[in-house]
């Protein structure tokens, strides 16, 4: 499987209707690739809170048709990370999107665990509820946003589901880029399942980002790594390492809880 993962940057001279349809050229150009990942909340900026009311959207607004269109012209599986989704019927929601190779919405995630202690995210947003897995040829995706990454458990649960390969976009801030990969790694080999995880570039409201996306195996392994800046990280992986690591090292049948 080869899987591309857009780095993009997000600064303030950009409009999001601009960096949007940038988004969507970037995504076009990786035919050729079987999945492609963008970052969570890239329209606007992870940190960018006051952006979060004014830019949201419905889930079926701009963001959605962009992406749809973009993965259907480049005939790719697009995890077109995360907008803030305007519910109709509620609060705002940090959702991500993705897209089948005919364009058509294979599943959305509202992100359960929300960033900010009692400000920011955390009181903006609400919280999803459900975990989400979608099944591709040969793999089968488990969704998760940023700082879910630090909550094992949800983790647990979409192996549960039979998750192998754990996709997570992410606004994640350069000063704690250690966690993000000592996360990413740790998440890998306690699933004995591939962690693809994809993040900004840029700065989002006087926040640097870590950039440094990351693809570690069910062995912890890293198999490509990305710089700080934008960049597209591209890497092929056999995704039936997963069972031959689960067979080999049967960690997860010894579960006690």
């Amino acid at each position: 499987m080869r899987a591309s993962l857009i780095q993009i940057a997000v600064d303030e001279g950009e409009s999001v209707a601009s960096r949007r349809e940038r988004a969507a050229s970037l995504v076009r150009r990786q035919t050729g690739a079987d999945l492609v990942v963008l970052p969570e909340l890239w329209t606007t900026g992870a940190f960018a809170y006051e952006e979060f009311a004014q830019e949201a959207e419905p889930l079926e607004g701009p963001t959605y048709e962009a992406m749809a269109k973009a993965a259907s012209d480049a005939g790719v599986w697009l995890h077109a990370g995360s907008i803030p989704e305007r519910d109709p019927d509620g609060p705002l929601y940090n959702t991500s999107l993705v897209f089948s190779p005919s364009g058509d919405l294979a599943a959305a995630y509202r992100k359960i665990h929300r960033f900010g202690f009692d400000k920011g995210e955390a009181v903006l947003m609400g919280a999803g509820r459900d975990l989400v897995t979608v099944r591709l040829p040969g793999t089968t995706l488990g969704l998760a946003t940023c700082y879910d990454l630090r909550f094992p458990e949800l983790f647990r649960g979409l192996v549960d589901n039979g998750a192998e390969t754990l996709v997570v976009p992410a606004g994640w801030p350069e000063r704690r880029r250690a966690h993000w990969t000592l996360l990413a790694q740790a998440r890998a080999v306690e699933n004995q399942a591939f962690v693809l995880a994809c993040g900004t570039a840029g700065t989002h409201a006087g926040v640097p980002q870590a950039g440094h996306s990351i693809v570690v195996d069910p062995w912890g392994e890293v198999l490509a790594e990305a710089g700080p800046g934008e960049e597209i990280l591209t890497v092929e992986f056999d995704p039936a390492k997963v069972a031959a690591t689960r067979e080999q090292f049967p960690a997860l049948k010894d579960r006690v809880l």
